[in-house]
């Protein structure tokens, strides 16, 4: 991923949570959340501020939907069977976890398909865009947003999936001056959106944004889940 210089921050996004508003109770959340990467963790990591509630109030959800896309991948619920030693020791200390996911594997006919929780993952996926959103274009976004969707990679079609990926023409809406979209933009010029996606960590997460036509945050999630959100 490309650092940026941290003092190119905006003050006003600064004392108050990104999630719900509140001014109390300050943390800082990681933007993506840890939980979706693997050790050893990038050394600049993205953080927005949050309130202690927020902070841990996604917690489950996110290791809900952590867990969730490691046993699709792998195939399998058994946590001695998982290479990632971060999901194995939820997976065993968490045995409803655990049972509810090997509920969800369905086998019929030689094929296996997962049941998923459609609102935890939409959950975490709103909170995500919403740290990228004040993270990286200062524009921090409380209301609900316009359009949120989410889907495996492998079901995209090859025109839907071209859509995602690239966006022709590089942007027509400059980021706002002082934000880190904009310090980008500068450092690299152009060739930041010749390539689009920043990229936190190799196969693990990437994501981009933009203010094109509202504000859209994109990630990719363990190089299976593409995300969208939108505000218009």
């Amino acid at each position: 991923m490309r650092s940026v210089d941290d003092r190119y921050s905006d003050a006003r996004n600064k004392g108050f949570c990104v999630h719900c508003g509140s001014r109390k109770n300050q943390t800082r959340d990681h933007v993506p959340s840890r939980i979706f990467l693997d050790d050893p963790l990038p050394t600049d990591l993205p953080v927005t501020h949050a309130c202690f509630k927020c902070n841990n109030g996604f917690s489950r959800d996110e290791e809900y939907l952590a867990c969730l896309l490691k046993c699709v991948s792998s195939g399998h619920v058994d946590p001695s069977k998982l290479e990632r030693a971060k999901i194995a020791r939820i997976l065993g200390s968490r045995p409803k976890l655990m049972a509810m996911l090997m509920k969800a594997k369905l086998e019929s006919g030689g094929e296996v398909t997962w049941r998923f929780d459609a609102s935890r993952v939409e959950n975490v996926v709103l909170k995500l865009a919403r740290g990228h959103a004040a993270y990286e274009l200062n524009e921090p976004k409380l209301a609900k947003p316009d359009a949120l969707w989410f889907k495996p990679l492998i079901v995209m079609g090859d025109r839907e999936r071209e859509e995602f990926e690239i966006e022709e023409g590089g942007p027509s809406v400059w980021p706002e001056i002082g934000s880190r979209a904009m310090n980008r933009l500068l450092i690299v010029g152009d060739k930041v959106f010749e390539e689009g996606w920043l990229l936190v960590q190799q196969g693990r997460y990437r994501y981009r944004t933009s203010q094109d036509s509202g504000l859209r945050v994109r990630m990719v999630l363990r190089e299976y889940l593409a995300c969208e959100v939108i505000w218009e």
